[in-house]
């Protein structure tokens, strides 16, 4: 699966700590903007209770978990949609990527200069969000200008498109994302066609201080974006970058330890990934036998034949079907012979859509 999350924000907000934590790719993070200037790019595992439980039950000989990408993106600044601080280029890799995670400074830091000179998430949020709305407008304004004159002369398809870039440059003169205009599937194939930034689905990452991160509720700024997320039906997550990077250092021993010590059930690293991963559109399936337990990442809608492709193409070429069980029938009878026995196993066709969780045997000939 090539889609990645691009991790953006204003400088010193914690972006690249953040990175570095999920990666441990050591990204370079300093206390000045623009630190990062060409986009990192890690794989991360995503944590997942089924896969371990799986591999409790079947005993493999190993066990894989499935991954995706993270891309750490140059901090963005008021202007960059007319070019200012490394704008042109920032905003090119934002494009390349199929979600936005948006981190916002929660936090009062007199040590870490804010780029604006004050703490302020939402005049942040408004920040990136107007600079995304702007060279989307632009894009579109151009657009505009050459289906005009196709659609004066009674092209129906270049009238078509014309209403709606009119829809999408109203809503970006109001400045609302395109992620929130209604249209039709059809018209929406339209508007994919045209690579928008804002129609790229967003998360909102708050970052907030090692006092705050046990209890956020408590957190002023953690309030106003979540607040504003429900506006932009966006999920928010809040971590504290500099607890996860020192986290990111421990096995999996400390790492649990730690979190008790804070009173945190669960690390908002791993609430992040999976909260991408969903973001992404992406779901699991997995295979379990004696040599290997493994975890797939697949697209939401996927056909079981396309699944069996992301092992081999062969698998996919040669389907005839798919020997399937839901993770939880799988568990609650404890091994396939006990759940093929109560009947939960069965045999899927080429017109089955995959669930996320299934656990697949692909049966195949070449």
């Amino acid at each position: 699966m090539a889609l990645t999350a691009g991790i953006v924000g204003l400088p010193n907000v914690g972006k690249s700590t953040l990175f570095n934590a999920i990666t441990k790719a050591g990204a370079e993070s300093a206390n000045y903007p623009f630190c990062t200037i060409d986009p990192n790019v890690g794989i991360v595992e995503v944590p997942d209770y089924r896969l371990d439980k799986l591999t409790e039950l079947v005993q493999p000989k190993k066990t894989v978990p499935t991954a995706f990408e993270f891309t750490d993106i140059a901090g963005i600044v008021k202007g960059a949609s007319k070019g200012e601080g490394l704008g042109n280029k920032f905003l090119s890799h934002i494009r390349q990527v199929d979600a936005i995670c948006q981190v916002v400074r929660c936090f009062a830091d007199d040590n870490i200069t804010h780029v604006s000179g004050k703490v302020n998430p939402l005049d942040d949020i408004e920040v990136i969000n107007l600079e995304l709305i702007l060279a989307d407008l632009e894009s579109v304004d151009k657009r505009i200008a050459r289906v005009q004159k196709l659609a004066k002369q009674k092209d129906k398809e270049a009238a078509y498109e014309h209403e709606i870039l009119l829809k999408l440059k109203e809503a970006f003169e109001e400045g609302r994302p395109a992620r929130t205009v209604e249209f039709t599937e059809e018209q929406m194939k339209v508007v994919k066609g045209l690579h928008l930034l804002t129609i790229k689905p967003v998360l909102y990452v708050a970052n907030v201080s090692e006092d705050d991160i046990a209890d956020p509720s408590d957190n002023e700024y953690v309030q106003q974006v979540r607040e504003f997320a429900k506006g932009d039906n966006a999920e928010v997550i809040v971590v504290c970058a500099k607890i996860e990077s020192e986290i990111a250092e421990l096995d999996d021993e400390e790492k649990a330890m730690f979190l008790e010590e804070l009173g945190i059930e669960e690390s908002g690293l791993d609430q992040l990934i999976r909260a991408a991963y969903d973001l992404l559109g992406l779901a699991t399936y997995f295979t379990a036998g004696v040599q290997e337990v493994r975890a797939w990442t697949f697209r939401t809608g996927m056909k079981a034949p396309e699944c069996a492709g992301i092992i081999h193409t062969d698998f996919e070429k040669g389907f005839i079907r798919a020997e399937t069980v839901s993770y939880d029938d799988l568990v609650a009878n404890g091994t396939m012979g006990a759940a093929r026995e109560a009947g939960k196993v069965r045999l899927e066709g080429k017109e089955y859509i995959v669930k996320d969780g299934d656990v697949i045997h692909f049966r195949f000939n070449v």
